[in-house]
This record gives structure tokens, sequence and C-alpha cells, in this order.
């Protein structure tokens, strides 16, 4: 996953934030919805490898294949990591991840790309749309939490080479922008429609973007979130050559 053209919000410097995990998991709530953010970020990356070794398949050269291959294999590193972190904290992995599969194979099913294009374009605004998510929550977190989650929302390179393959396949037929601006739109709902049911479904998850255990954030500011998560896209949309 990837955000390389948004800002980090800035860290809080009180509360859960200035705490290690030590600290604030002594509260059961705080803890239940670090769970539930690992377990969705660890599926998320599980997902993102299997997808992105899919869509090598579709690299018309062996060289898009090979870099492909690599940024897949980055994903699951991040995976590894996720999974590690959980098994550390005495939870289950599989059982983390579990309620959040479906969304995220759902949200996968739904938004198929159909050529090599769509592939590249769906890698680049889906996952830094999930990235600007875990990215603003990552700011209320721990200091031991926040860190592995930013370590692992680390480019993989996918980013730049998304832009660069997209405009030069603008350049050669402009056509092509229109067709993958529309996709990038539909992308981008779909994105936000997936987190926002996702965060629905989960109570501590809720708290923590309404307020309770993560200090400073409530309904205004998740609002406020979600338009900077808007604003990054439409820059993002206009890296690609695209009309937002």
């Amino acid at each position: 996953m990837e955000t390389p053209d948004n800002a980090t919000p800035a860290e809080e410097t009180t509360g859960i934030a200035a705490q290690d995990w030590a600290t604030a998991s002594a509260e059961p709530q705080y803890r239940a919805a670090v769970v539930d953010l690992l377990g969705a970020l660890a599926y998320g990356e599980l997902a993102a490898f299997e997808r992105l070794a899919e869509d090598a398949k579709l690299a018309p050269t062996l060289a898009d294949k090979a870099e492909l291959a690599k940024m897949a294999t980055a994903e699951f590193h991040h995976f590894e990591r996720l999974r590690d972190r959980l098994t550390a904290v005495d939870a289950e992995p599989t059982a983390a991840m579990e309620p959040f599969a479906k969304a995220l194979d759902d949200f996968h099913r739904q938004t198929a790309p159909s050529d090599w294009l769509e592939g590249l374009v769906k890698a680049y605004v889906g996952d830094s749309i999930a990235s600007d998510f875990y990215r603003e929550v990552a700011a209320r977190l721990d200091s031991d939490t926040r860190r592995l989650v930013l370590s692992v929302l680390d480019d993989t390179g996918h980013g730049n080479f998304a832009v660069e393959k997209v405009r030069a396949a603008i350049d050669a037929d402009p056509r092509v922008g229109g067709r993958l601006a529309l996709w990038a739109r539909r992308l981008m709902g779909e994105a936000l429609s997936q987190a926002q049911r996702v965060v629905a479904e989960r109570d501590a998850l809720s708290t923590m973007l309404v307020g309770g255990v993560a200090d400073g954030f409530d309904l205004a500011e998740v609002g406020r979130m979600f338009s900077r998560i808007t604003e990054a896209h439409t820059k993002r949309m206009a890296a690609l050559g695209l009309a937002a």
C-alpha cells in the first residue's frame, strides 16, 4: 500500500498517541480496536499481494511482469510483519483478519480490472485511498503501533510505476484518458463505501474514529478526514493525467 502524494497527518503528542503499546493496551476497548485495525491491514496486504501477482499476468512486457512481482513480494512482507505483530500481542491472525475478508473480497470482485492499465490505476488509486485512511488513524495510535502501521504503508514503488505507464499510454492514445478517468472515479466511490461499511460494522473501530478511546476524533473530524482523503485523490488523478 502507498500514499506517495499525501502527507502524513501530524502526530498527536498527548493521550494515547503519547503512550507505548504496553500502557495503551491496558484499555480493553483500545486493544480491541488495534487488533481490528491490524487485522484489516493484514488482510489488505495479503489481498494486495494476490492482486499484484494476478495483474502481473496482464503485463505487456517481461520487465513489467518482473516489476509487479517485486511489488507483490513487498506487499507479502508487509503482511508477514502484521501477522507477526498480531501473534505478539496474543491475537490469532486469522481470526483478526476474518471479519474484513468479505468486504475486501467484494470490493476486489466488483472492481476487477479489464486490462493492464485499469489494473495499474486500481492499485495506485484504490490502495492509496486505503493507505490515506490508515495514516489518518495512525496519528492517534500508541507509538509502537503507529510505527508499525506507517512502516507497512511505505511506498512499494507502485505509485511512480503506475504514473509513468498510464501517462505514456495517454500520450500514445489520448482517448485512453477518458476511460481511465471514469474507472478511477468508480474506484474512489467503491473504496470509500467499503471503508465506511467496514468501520460501521466494528464497534471498536467506530469508537476509535468518533471518540472514546482515540483522543481527538469526533464526527466533525471524521468529515474533515474524508475531505482530506478526497483532496489527496484529486492530486493523484492529476499526477496520472486524469480528470478527477
